[in-house]
């Protein structure tokens, strides 16, 4: 079949313009469909790995912010969250494997010797030992704070990378001092960079863990000065084993609602529903755009049957020739086929480089993450190929059942 591809590819090259335009349909078809899948495999793999961060095995306890007002009323009923909810709901259920108290600290004052002056305004927050497993959280450098430093209220910190490389811009961090507010702590862990953004998905923070400084629960609970009828916890972390998540989100939020005399003063959530929704919202946006993608496919296959059709009448003597030294209708169908082919291969060729330059690009100004699914480029690629080889079939068939004699003579 090589002498077909090569008359096939003489044929494009002596109509270099209308081959052109009749492969940008294909380009565009099979870059669209690519760039797409990329930014929604790009959104799918960043959204997981945030949610992930929460713990698909956990479940979320949240203190709610209120108004002036509201908290007044909800005051003369609750204290708000608390570590003896943890505690509570820990020796009440006997699924909650784990619990991680969060406090998130109001902070005026975070600097240590090393920075340069400008303002650090990195997160502090006050965790048990226990909230970086729940976390997911590994440690780079130094280590974490224990149970027994949280007990002994000991002014230890943990940071997160962005932060300790603000902090300590020449190096190393571990053993060094930080100021919080009034209060120095000294650095014994840098935590890896998980390289996810400060988000919120539906409400809940994610992310944002190496912008932050981690001390003992204890410690920020007792030295750090907190806002007046503030909950004693911003957040708890409970992790569940051995149990439906649907079922132990119940159990706890009927538990801290006892203890809280009734008042909707927090809020459960469920990351594993979080990531279902987001799967979900992933897959309804794929198939859309793949679906507009497609359809850009489909008018490059309309616009390859235009052209071949303007070839045909074109090649009418050719094709008259061809069957008057023994071609048969056979070869006349190979040979436009061919023809077809080699548009669509080049069109999917080029559709592939246009594909991840526009992602890239999109990444570039953007900022939106982006992940090659080589499997959807393969089906891409065929896609092209099959929707430009299928509306070949009809102009190669017109071919060959042109009238031999009828078109030699319409020269």
């Amino acid at each position: 079949m090589w002498p077909d591809f090569r008359l096939a590819i003489g044929q494009l090259a002596h109509r270099p313009l209308r081959t052109f335009l009749t492969l940008l349909g294909m380009i565009f078809g099979v870059g669209a469909v690519i760039s797409m899948l990329a930014v929604s495999e790009g959104g799918l793999k960043q959204s997981m790995k945030m949610i992930q961060g929460l713990g698909v095995e956990n479940i979320i306890v949240e203190d709610l912010d209120l108004s002036t007002e509201e908290l007044l009323e909800v005051r003369k009923h609750s204290s708000g969250l608390s570590v003896d909810d943890a505690r509570a709901v820990k020796e009440t259920l006997h699924f909650v494997d784990k619990w991680a108290g969060i406090k998130n600290l109001r902070v005026w004052t975070l600097f240590s010797h090393e920075d340069e002056g400008d303002s650090i305004n990195s997160e502090v927050w006050a965790v048990s030992s226990d909230f970086f497993e729940l976390s997911s959280l590994g440690i780079e450098v130094g280590a974490l704070f224990t149970d027994e430093d949280n007990q002994e209220f000991a002014t230890k910190a943990v940071l997160g990378e962005t932060t300790a490389r603000r902090l300590f811009p020449n190096g190393d961090a571990i053993g060094k001092p930080v100021k919080v507010n009034f209060t120095w702590f000294e650095v014994i862990g840098v935590l890896q960079d998980q390289k996810i953004p400060g988000e919120e998905i539906q409400g809940i923070k994610v992310g944002g863990d190496s912008d932050r400084v981690y001390i003992p629960l204890n410690t920020g609970l007792n030295r750090l000065k907190v806002e007046d009828m503030a909950s004693e916890l911003t957040e708890v972390k409970f992790k569940i084993k051995g149990e439906s998540l649907v079922s132990a989100e119940a159990a706890i939020r009927e538990s801290i609602k006892r203890r809280h005399g009734a008042q909707d003063d927090f809020s459960v959530t469920v990351p594993n529903d979080i990531l279902a929704q987001q799967r979900q919202t992933n897959r309804i946006f794929t198939i859309v755009m793949t679906s507009v993608a497609i359809i850009s496919l489909l008018v490059g296959g309309i616009g390859i049957m235009n052209i071949m059709l303007a070839s045909v009448l074109e090649r009418k003597s050719e094709i008259g020739l061809l069957r008057a030294v023994g071609a048969t209708k056979a070869d006349v169908v190979r040979q436009f086929l061919i023809e077809t082919t080699v548009i669509a291969f080049i069109g999917a060729i080029f559709g592939i480089v246009a594909g991840v330059v526009l992602a890239i690009l999109i990444t570039f100004f953007a900022k939106w993450p982006v992940a090659w699914n080589y499997f959807g480029i393969s089906v891409a690629v065929i896609v092209c190929m099959a929707i430009a080889v299928a509306f070949g079939v009809y102009p190669a068939v017109s071919a060959a059942k042109l009238d031999p004699v009828a078109a030699l003579q319409s020269e």
